[in-house]
């Protein structure tokens, strides 16, 4: 990828170098050294710190002092959340989840992240079932569901900390959920080992959702798949938490992952 001038075709070296780092990160596990960015790129050490600079001020990128490393910002989740709400990922997510719907007999619904939020880009909605929050488009916080709890317990716990350093960045809707940084860690660890993220009354009291994560093919969480339901009246399935995992793992191969 170049940054050119509009009509010249000429590359822009410092667009140019931006977007390249913005590339390398996108493609590590986890944040990385200016050091290693300059040696991969092969560019100053100088230049990098610069542009590192400039990427943080405008929130694409994030500085870790105390691990001298740097990390991906809530600006690079804007853009692919933008990405995704420009339909590609709910193109090939609503007939997934509208099957997904069918099979369990409850709603279901696609979301994405956004900075420390999750917005919904698809919704299927089961009959007769109760009307949900999260109609397409709506934005909720991402410690608090289980599609972002999803999302979170697959990316670097180095990110994690960057998008939620200490207690005043945690919402509250119903008087339940995390509320520091170690509350969180711990709730994703489980979801880790489960391979699926739980989320009960955090959003609204009496409902109960599972999701699973949705991969790019660097791994990297692009979206999560969430089943919710009346905790009074479970689905009939015993096979949910299969069905959603191999749901999310399907839509993971159609994009690519």
């Amino acid at each position: 990828m170049s940054a050119t001038t509009e009509g010249t075709g000429r590359a822009v070296p410092a667009a140019d170098h931006a977007l390249r780092i913005l590339e390398l990160m996108a493609q590590q596990a986890g944040p990385v050294t200016a050091h290693a960015v300059a040696t991969s790129l092969s560019l100053p050490r100088s230049s990098v710190y610069h542009l590192l600079g400039t990427l943080a001020r405008r929130g694409f990128v994030v500085h870790l002092p105390d691990e001298h490393r740097w990390g991906l910002g809530i600006g690079a989740f804007e853009l692919a959340g933008g990405f995704a709400r420009q339909q590609p990922l709910a193109r090939l997510g609503r007939p997934l989840v509208a099957s997904l719907v069918d099979r369990i007999g409850e709603s279901a619904h696609l979301a994405v992240m956004s900075g420390r939020d999750v917005v919904y880009i698809v919704e299927e909605r089961a009959p007769h079932r109760p009307t949900l929050v999260t109609d397409v488009g709506v934005r909720l916080p991402s410690h608090l569901t289980a599609t972002g709890r999803a999302m979170l317990a697959g990316l670097p716990k180095e990110q994690v900390r960057a998008l939620y350093p200490d207690a005043s960045v945690f919402s509250d809707r119903t008087g339940r959920g995390p509320r520091t940084p170690g509350e969180l860690r711990e709730l994703l660890r489980q979801a880790r080992l489960d391979g699926l993220a739980v989320e009960e009354g955090e959003v609204t009291l009496g409902f109960r959702s599972i999701a699973a994560c949705v991969t790019d093919h660097t791994g990297w969480p692009a979206a999560a798949i969430a089943v919710t339901w009346d905790e009074d009246r479970p689905p009939a399935r015993d096979d949910v938490a299969d069905l959603i995992r191999r749901t999310a793992a399907e839509l993971s191969r159609r994009i690519g992952g």
